[in-house]
């Protein structure tokens, strides 16, 4: 069976692409990258990339060439929660290693891996963009700033208590 999206997202999809002109389609490729991540199952792999680029009409190693470049896009199987902790200067002088190290500590993995029921994955991120709320990570969506010890084994309670009901 081919890779394809559901007939509700082909249509968000369909009209996401015909918002550009005509030879320019592929400005929806990072929105198109986002639905395929989500229909998906959380990452992106070749041939999703390649059906990516089969709808908007580009080579695929245009596709993987975003796809490989943002951190946005998971090019690997990860957990249902991803811990981005930012590691750059501010919230490394304010304590994101020691939250990275108590974090791979608390779930028994390395930087990049999976727990192994498959609830987090830990990737350590570049600048966020919150230097002010360090040390801090992204959640999803949202952040989770001025970080603690306490304030992470409180946050992977409550995502695992979410994630049992």
């Amino acid at each position: 069976m081919s890779l394809q999206f559901s007939d509700k997202k082909l249509q968000e999809v369909k009209a996401l692409i015909a918002k550009y002109p005509e030879g320019k389609q592929k400005s929806a490729l990072i929105p198109l990258l986002h639905i395929a991540q989500e229909e998906f199952g959380g990452w992106l792999d070749v041939p999703a990339m390649d059906y990516v680029a089969g709808l908007l009409q580009i080579l695929p190693i245009e596709v993987y060439e975003v796809a490989s470049f943002y951190t946005m896009f998971n090019l690997k199987p990860v957990g249902k929660y991803v811990l981005e902790v930012c590691r750059t200067g501010p919230c490394m002088l304010n304590g994101s290693d020691g939250i990275i190290d108590h974090i791979k500590q608390k779930l028994g993995i390395k930087e990049g891996e999976t727990t192994p029921d498959g609830l987090f994955t830990l990737k350590p991120a570049e600048c966020l963009g919150a230097c002010g709320y360090a040390p801090m990570m992204q959640l999803g969506k949202f952040y989770k700033e001025h970080l603690t010890k306490e304030k992470v084994d409180k946050l992977l309670d409550e995502l695992r208590a979410q994630a049992s009901n």
